[in-house]
């Protein structure tokens, strides 16, 4: 079934800081246990949300004692509705689509339901099935990771739905109903009959479990999030960004036995859970505790890409899709905040010829994270030299990327880093290196004495990098000056490029050819 959408408009001001950029797209997905707003600055492949707002209505509790959603919920959700109605409008909203999903899909009063509500938005309500959500939620996760390979739950607050991925290529998908809300009412409130309920219900997932082992577990829902969350802060966890958080499956079972069985108000950092939501926990932990018993994944990767991103990922046309996500958002950054955008573009080909003039290789992925690294390094010039490196760093490990996980993450802002404040090793963030891990705190060190060889000869500007090659060979790292610019060669330069030359034991020099 195709996606419904409205056109809602509203005149732009004559000093909207958005002329001339595409109108936001929005979609409302009316959920189990919440109905949520999301507006994203276009249709692209690397969407910022713009406007991001949530009313916890709890459209699916008790619906499956009751075959009925709550009057209370519908008159919650229907407020919401309409507030979100007129906040597209102010937004100017180009494209609205409206999803429901297992509470209006299983309540025999669901029907009436989604007539109210589709005049409440004033757009026509896509409710998907059980399959089309499954296949949405994965989509959302192929958007969202760098070649994914495994399998993704998404749990809501009625259903639960697991589907295979292996990059691109989605498998069937299968849903049942272990939804936050949807267990506890099963399991009258009951955290040991929760775990018999879900382990009854996921022997239906057999086919999905049995792929799993040894691969990842894409994890969807803001119940699982937010345990993700309080595993964060357990940890004191440097990133407090949700996507691509992963967790080894031993530690993650032992943290969800605490979740369970502890008081959710005496966990750590529990004031982050809304209070609606905090009930849940419990039950979120059944499910992904017994998926990990079930399926032995290599791994669990938190994941905020689903429905709503999966939908747009649809949307998009296939040469658009194929773009690397991660470097389209880094692109897109620089626009917004390098001095010579056309600058970063030059640094990926002037770096790119250094690397192939070393000994050792240079991985795929490694190279893409490089090349987004070269796209950043200018994005924190603004800020007092003094703070530059740490702006950066906060900048981009807090950024809305998709497309890197957290070591990947980690080493984009350690380059940055180094590239402002020197490569010693001890400058950098114990917890940042960590996180890296020895190979990529290592990349990140020799990017960093490139970048900070780059901006004194170019001035951060586009034009220059491609008559100054620096390359490695012979026991020496040696940058080429054209005589014009042989001015550019002193004491400073020759300290860069010997710094240089130290990352990687050769020899530096500076030479007039």
């Amino acid at each position: 079934m195709a996606p419904h959408s409205a056109s809602l408009t509203l005149a732009h001001s004559a000093d909207s800081p958005r002329r001339g950029r595409p109108a936001p797209v929005a979609i409302i997905d009316i959920g189990s246990n919440s109905v949520r707003l999301v507006a994203y600055d276009s249709l692209s492949r690397a969407p910022t949300p713009v406007y991001n707002e949530k009313v916890l209505c709890g459209l699916g509790r008790n619906v499956l004692s009751t075959g009925r959603l709550a009057e209370e919920a519908v008159r919650k959700a229907l407020a919401a509705l309409t507030r979100f109605r007129v906040l597209c409008g102010i937004m100017n909203v180009s494209r609205l689509t409206v999803l429901a999903t297992a509470a209006a899909r299983d309540a025999e009063n669901g029907p009436a339901f989604i007539a109210a509500a589709e005049e409440a938005c004033g757009t026509r309500i896509e409710l998907l099935s059980g399959r089309r959500e499954a296949e949405l939620s994965a989509m959302g996760v192929v958007s969202g990771f760098h070649a994914p390979d495994g399998v993704v739950g998404d749990l809501g607050g009625g259903s639960l739905e697991l589907v295979d991925v292996r990059g691109a290529v989605i498998g069937q998908g299968v849903t049942m109903p272990l939804g936050g809300l949807a267990l506890q009412d099963l399991s009258g409130g009951s955290v040991k009959k929760a775990v018999k309920i879900a382990r009854e219900n996921l022997k239906k997932a057999e086919p999905q479990l049995e792929t799993l082992r040894g691969r990842t577990f894409y994890a969807v829902g803001g119940t699982w999030r937010a345990i993700a969350r309080l595993h964060q802060a357990a940890r004191n966890y440097p990133i407090h960004v949700m996507h691509g958080y992963s967790v080894e499956p031993s530690d993650e079972l032992n943290f969800l036995n605490v979740v369970e069985t502890v008081d959710a108000a005496l966990l750590q950092d529990v004031e982050a859970v809304s209070e609606a939501r905090r009930p849940l926990l419990a039950y979120g932990a059944v499910v992904l505790e017994e998926i990990i018993r079930l399926g032995r994944p290599r791994e669990v990767a938190i994941s905020a890409s689903g429905v709503r991103e999966g939908l747009l990922f649809e949307l998009l046309d296939r040469e658009t899709r194929a773009l690397d996500p991660l470097i389209v958002a880094a692109g897109e950054l620089n626009t917004l905040r390098a001095r010579s955008p056309g600058h970063a573009t030059e640094l990926i080909d002037w770096t790119d010829r250094f690397v192939a003039s070393l000994d050792g290789p240079e991985t795929a992925d490694e190279r893409r994270l490089r090349h987004a690294a070269c796209l950043l390094s200018d994005i924190g010039w603004r800020a007092h030299p003094d703070y530059r490196g740490d702006q950066s760093v906060n900048i981009i490990t807090n950024a809305a990327f998709v497309g890197v996980d957290h070591p990947g993450r980690a080493y984009l802002a350690l380059a940055v880093y180094f590239r402002h404040e020197g490569v010693a090793p001890e400058k950098a963030s114990p917890m940042l290196r960590s996180l890296a891990g020895p190979r990529l705190f290592e990349r990140a060190r020799l990017l960093g004495a490139l970048l900070r060889v780059a901006y004194p000869v170019s001035a951060g500007m586009a034009g220059t990098l491609e008559r100054m090659p620096v390359l490695a060979g012979d026991g020496k790292v040696v940058l080429r000056v054209p005589p014009e610019w042989q001015g550019l060669a002193g004491d400073r330069l020759l300290g860069r490029v010997r710094g240089l030359g130290r990352v990687i034991g050769l020899d530096g020099r500076v030479e007039i050819a």
